[in-house]
């Protein structure tokens, strides 16, 4: 069964472009490495530039938990994490109706 996703965070203002990178080459490292991953995308606010969503759907609960332990989610969350202001909510989805 398909897990559906959103992780919900800002930065501080100084730290963007660092954050920025981050996310950028996370979600590269997601795309070409993680096959049970079927979406990754990284959204950020056009009004509040610090504000990011990210949208995740894993094919099931296997590649979920090998996307999460994964030694990229530790640099990435290492490099993102302190930069946070109020931490990183997470949501979880299911699909309503045809995914």
């Amino acid at each position: 069964m398909p897990v559906y996703g959103t992780a919900r965070f800002s930065v501080k203002p100084e730290a963007l472009n660092r954050c920025r990178s981050a996310i950028e080459e996370f979600v590269s490292y997601v795309r070409a490495s993680e096959p049970g991953t079927s979406l990754y995308l990284s959204l950020q606010d056009r009004a509040d530039p610090t504000r990011f969503l990210h949208l995740f759907a894993f094919d099931d609960e296997v590649a979920e938990h090998v996307h999460s332990n994964s030694d990229a989610v530790k640099r990435f969350t290492d490099a993102l994490y302190p930069e946070a202001v109020d931490g990183v909510t997470f949501e979880k989805y299911a699909a309503v109706g045809p995914a």
